[in-house]
This record gives C-alpha cells, structure tokens and sequence, in this order.
C-alpha cells in the first residue's frame, strides 16, 4: 500500500511517535550519571554514560557531575584559642560517588558542604593556639577534611581535601611577630659570635700548649711574620724582642756606682 494511500491522520500520529522518540533521546558525558524519577519514584540505579531514553512527562531526568569540583569557603572570622582574631580562608575538594543520594537527600550538595566547610573551619581552629595554625597547617587540614568528609557522606558526596588558604593577621600582630622575629635572630647571631670567640681562645690556649713544649717553633713564627711582612713591601719592620732577652740584658750590664748618682 502506497504511503499516499494512507490515511492523513495515522501519518500525523506516526510523525508524533517518531518526534517523540527522537526527543526521549538523551546523551550522557562519561563524567556524567542521570536519575531518572520515573512517576516521582527514582529508579534504583543511575543510567548513563552514553544513550538513554527518558520517557516524558513520565520520567524526570537529573544530571550529576561525577568530576572533582573545587570549592572555595569564604573568609571567615576566628577567634583563637589565645585570643586573636583572625580571617581565615580554604578550598575544599569534592566529588559526588553516589549520585542517587546527591539527588534525593540535598536539596544543592555543594552549598550544603560549603554551609558544613564554614562551621567546621571556624570551630577546629577556635580550638588551636596561633603558633600552632601557623606551623601545623596540615595536620589541621587532615582534621577539618575528616569532619567535613563524615557529614557529606549520607548524601554521597566525598570529601578528598581540605586546604587553609591563606591566614590574615592583624597588623599590631604583625608587628610583634616581626620583632619577635628580629630578637630571635638578634639572639642566634650573639650565640655563634660568642661560640666563635670560645673556640678561638680554645685554639690559642692549644697552641701556646704545643710551642711551649718547642721554643724554636716561636721563633718559626716570628720568621713568618717577618716573610709576611715584607711581601707587602713595607718599608717599617717590627721586630718582636722577648721579654727573656730584655732580663738577659739587665743582668749583663754592670750596676751604677752611688758617687755618679750623686753627681
């Protein structure tokens, strides 16, 4: 039978059908996983990557994104535990492993883990000291992922990350840890320079040891002052005279008689 024998109102319904198939089609990213609520009831499995049907206005189709989002906590204000008020920010990395569950049990995952990223950050590092935020940052980062990762898991969201970003100080804080700083190493340099000055005198003490046991090494010495001397071509030359020979000489010469004192 001929398709102009038809009859006109079965091409139309014909031509709906085939719209209407062609419109059911639907294609998935490999990142990507539909739940399909099919007459508001969801279908136990997620459908996807690649070509699935969703049968309208029966079925209802919510994409989810199984890549990693980055998600960025803004500033918030802490308090430490020895009382300084801080701005502290982080950036929390997530992703969602059960999709049925980050459609049905959160209305929007990501504002809700950003919502629990803020409460947490604030009430772990109001728990520290300053000394220890600044130079145990990852040790904290561990703590805060790990309460953050326990909250998102009912609705199958995944925590892998959690880094404090950057820490502003007040500016009276600032200047303290600065000459805090400086008198640190104002204080190592005193104690290198004192050391230095200790073992110098040790060397000394050690060497007038080893040339008193040798005299002739004093007089090797004096020897390579004097070649020292004159390669810098210096027209004055200072001899050292041993104070052993001075009282040599006193014995040597003969005493004064009392008539030339008095004259």
């Amino acid at each position: 039978m001929p398709m102009t024998d038809l009859p006109v109102p079965f091409l139309i319904l014909v031509a709906i059908v085939v719209l209407y198939l062609l419109n059911s089609i639907k294609i998935l990213r490999e990142y990507e996983r539909a739940v399909i609520f099919r007459l508001g009831r969801a279908l136990p499995a997620p459908k996807g990557p690649g070509i699935i049907l969703v049968f309208r206005p029966i079925d209802q189709m919510v994409r989810i994104s199984l890549r990693q989002e980055v998600l960025e906590v803004p500033p918030q204000d802490v308090i430490t535990r020895d009382n300084v008020t801080i701005k502290v920010n982080a950036v929390v990395t997530l992703y969602v492993v059960n999709p049925n569950d980050a459609a049905i049990k959160v209305v929007n995952y990501v504002y809700q883990t950003s919502q629990f990223a803020q409460t947490t950050l604030r009430s772990v590092l109001g728990e520290v000291e300053l000394d220890e935020l600044l130079s145990h940052r990852d040790k904290l980062n561990l703590r805060i992922q790990s309460i953050i990762d326990q909250r998102t898991e009912p609705f199958g969201v995944k925590v892998i990350s959690v880094e404090v970003k950057q820490v502003d100080l007040p500016e009276q804080m600032l200047r303290a840890m600065a000459k805090q700083a400086e008198a640190e190493r104002e204080k190592r340099s005193k104690i290198i320079h004192a050391e230095g000055e200790f073992n110098a005198a040790q060397k000394l003490v050690d060497a007038s040891t080893l040339m008193a046991t040798q005299p002739m090494t004093l007089q090797l010495r004096y020897l390579q002052t004097l070649t020292e001397i004159g390669v810098e071509k210096n027209t004055t030359i200072i001899f050292p005279l041993p104070l052993e020979m001075l009282t040599l000489l006193n014995k040597m010469m003969p005493p004064a008689k009392a008539g030339e004192d008095k004259k």
